[in-house]
């Protein structure tokens, strides 16, 4: 059990607009903490099937918080366990709930607005996801583990400071996510579901949501030119890391003309290697992480 202080910080949801930090043990470490006034978030409402995920788009303040926990070996259901109990008892709804596999595995974690490593490390094969709402909010949590150590999130959508809570309307989904938002907001974007094991550039032929989303934003702003720019880990010396990394940004560059029928004039594919982490490369979590493409935006 993560013990009695979980409780009292969740039980705070009853009685505040905002989510509040958990008071975790005293050796749990806050590694994130993300706060977007009258923003947009999409977050799941069920399982990988047919395809997609289906997604409920939420607008309003959302705040995301992560913690690591300290080396105790619990398992999700374990972490989990005690925070769905305080939820319940605050008077939070469980809409939906599920495990890695019930889930839908790596579709529905990329699916998943999870803050990135090393912030929040997530096992694709043991990790846990609630969605509870209470009134006209909204509350995520999302458990996984690293080895004896676990890791929490919890992302809070609640109305913007100032305003009342809007009436009750329809949920409306959507597949392919926010991710022209988050690239006209930050400039580049993490092209999040590329599985790349060490050493290998090739995609399989599976779709690629983030993917589809990228084209679908090209296709809305004609104006729009993307640079791929594929990393690696650190497995391995520079020169070839690169070369590595060149391919893994061409593979996804030949992947949006051939399949998404993006202009190839539009698109550029660079690769930096292993010099750009984003993520400690010390662990498999982290170098997973740093295998990536990113989308720059250029217009």
């Amino acid at each position: 059990m993560i013990g009695r202080g979980v409780w009292l910080a969740l039980a705070l949801l009853a009685t505040q607009t905002l989510a509040q930090d958990l008071p975790l043990p005293a050796e749990a470490e806050r590694t994130a903490e993300v706060i977007r006034e009258a923003a947009t978030i999409h977050l799941p409402t069920g399982p990988f099937a047919g395809g997609t995920v289906p997604r409920e788009r939420l607008d309003g303040r959302i705040t995301s918080r992560a913690w690591r926990l300290p080396e105790r070996g619990l398992g999700t259901l374990e972490l989990l366990a005690p925070l769905r109990a305080a939820l319940e008892k605050a008077g939070w709804d469980v809409v939906y709930d599920c495990e890695s596999a019930g889930c839908g595995g790596f579709d529905f974690r990329f699916a998943t607005p999870v803050l990135p490593a090393p912030a929040m490390f997530v096992n694709l094969f043991d990790y846990r996801y609630l969605l509870a709402r209470r009134g006209a909010e909204t509350a995520m949590l999302f458990v996984s583990r690293a080895g004896a150590r676990g890791y929490v999130q919890l992302t809070h959508v609640g109305p913007v400071e100032g305003t009342s809570a809007p009436d009750a309307t329809p949920p409306v989904t959507d597949a392919p996510g926010d991710l022209g938002a988050r690239l006209r907001g930050a400039g580049h974007v993490v092209l999040n579901g590329l599985e790349f094991e060490t050493g290998a550039a090739a995609l399989g032929k599976r779709p690629y949501p983030d993917l589809a989303a990228l084209a679908a934003f090209m296709a809305e702003t004609p104006a729009a030119r993307i640079v791929l720019v594929g990393h690696t880990d650190s497995v391995g010396a520079l020169e070839p890391n690169i070369a590595l990394s060149q391919a893994r940004a061409e593979a996804v560059r030949a992947r949006l003309i051939e399949v998404h029928g993006v202009a190839g004039d539009r698109l550029e594919a660079h690769g930096v290697g292993y010099l750009a982490p984003i993520a400690p490369n010390s662990t498999p979590e982290g170098r997973e992480a740093n295998r990536r493409v990113e989308a720059v935006l250029l217009e």
